[in-house]
């Protein structure tokens, strides 16, 4: 079991022929709004609603998709230990990130994680701010849980504990993560390379080949594409001791 921890244009033709029309003219410029800054976005156009279906998927079927992409990655070029940039092993109209390994029972502050990532126009971003999983593989050596609901509650009962959350996309924040962006995973199944992170945080070892059931819950948002160049996506989450705080500077290239 893991912690992690969108122009328009007026042309005017002709001579105005009054001044009446010169000050409604006016009047009506005064009026309009400024342009909107990135923080002014409305939040709507940043994320998908937790209940949406994504490119045919819901989040809870995403939480499993995000859980087989960490599992499948070999330690040694893992994105999520800083061993590997953030394209590894990615395919899709969406692209998976999240937050910091930590080891069986770790305890601490992870509060100074940046990371650069290149981005391909047009992917949604799914989200990891703060998750946990367990699977049948790991309950041999831990609670020795064998039921999918047991494990299932199990987690419920760590994120239960989470205490704080927060995300931003260039400075404008998601509201309410811990009340809309929770999520629970369907049962799945997972392959796991030789040198796979269960080894790496204590869980193991274990060997490579493929195995059910594995379940997952915590807090996801989905990111709708976001425009071309620079963006920051930054998140926060805190659980008793254990602070999670991460930074990408995200590079959206054609």
């Amino acid at each position: 079991m893991k912690l992690f921890h969108v122009n328009s244009e007026t042309t005017w033709t002709g001579m105005l022929a009054a001044c009446v029309l010169l000050f409604a003219a006016a009047a009506l410029l005064v009026a309009l709004p400024a342009p909107s800054s990135k923080a002014d976005v409305p939040v709507h156009f940043l994320v998908y609603d937790r209940d949406s279906v994504v490119y045919g998927r819901t989040y809870s079927d995403w939480s499993a998709a995000w859980e087989q992409w960490v599992d499948s990655i070999p330690t040694a070029n893992h994105p999520l230990f800083d061993n590997g940039d953030c394209s590894v092993d990615q395919s899709g109209p969406v692209w998976f990130l999240g937050g910091k390994f930590i080891a069986l029972g770790g305890t601490g502050r992870y509060d100074n994680v940046v990371r650069n990532c290149k981005v391909p126009f047009g992917k949604a971003l799914y989200v990891a701010i703060f998750n946990s999983e367990d699977s049948a593989l790991e309950e041999t050596t831990f609670n020795h849980l064998t039921q999918i609901a047991d494990i299932r509650a199990y987690l419920a009962s760590q994120l239960d504990l989470v205490t704080k959350l927060t995300m931003d996309v260039d400075g404008q924040g998601i509201p309410n993560i811990k009340d809309n962006f929770r999520v629970q995973s369907p049962a799945f199944g997972f392959t796991l390379p030789d040198d796979n992170f269960f080894t790496a945080v204590g869980e193991g070892p274990f060997t490579a080949g493929t195995y059910f059931p594995g379940v997952d819950d915590g807090f996801y948002v989905m990111l709708r594409p976001l425009p071309l160049g620079h963006h920051t996506v930054h998140f926060h989450g805190e659980s008793g001791t254990f602070v999670l705080d991460i930074t990408y500077h995200i590079f959206v290239y054609h």
